[in-house]
């Protein structure tokens, strides 16, 4: 038993030297995580139930919010399945247009999945301004983002 405690006590010590050792060999300083990144974050959400149009926009508000804006993080909106019914511009909710709008401005992304705009019957016309067609499905819009470094978020 004794032996046990003093081999983990040994690889315990050796392992917070080895963390510290890379810390420092990486130039890690007392910055916050924001800082400590190589480059510019980049998300993707994930946006599908309809029931959760209005809290995925507030998410994507507060996190243009707290990175200190849109020169801080590239952020993208796939919408697909019965979510994609609250960026019909003929029925959006007014909040919620001017909302899309200022994010398409500050650079989001708005995708569409293709295959929803078929079975909803709808164009690129009838939807809010800013968004593009993912002809190949939203879910394959998605996998192409995080193979390019996009962080998945699906609230």
């Amino acid at each position: 038993m004794h032996r046990r405690r003093i081999l983990w006590g040994a690889f315990s010590a050796l392992g917070a030297a080895f963390v510290s050792a890379t810390t420092r060999a990486n130039g890690a300083t007392d910055a916050g995580p924001q800082d400590r990144l190589q480059g510019k974050l980049k998300v993707v959400y994930h946006l599908n139930d309809l029931d959760k149009v209005n809290f995925v926009i507030g998410n994507i508000e507060n996190h243009f919010d707290g990175v200190g804006g849109p020169d801080n993080v590239t952020i993208a909106l796939v919408v697909h399945g019965q979510a994609l019914r609250a960026f019909h511009a003929s029925s959006a909710n007014p909040d919620l247009s001017r909302r899309v709008g200022q994010f398409s401005k500050a650079g989001l992304e708005l995708a569409a999945c293709g295959n929803t705009m078929k079975s909803q019957n709808v164009a690129l016309k009838d939807l809010l301004p800013g968004f593009i067609r993912a002809d190949r499905g939203g879910v394959v819009r998605i996998a192409e983002l995080q193979s390019q470094g996009y962080l998945y978020l699906r609230p």
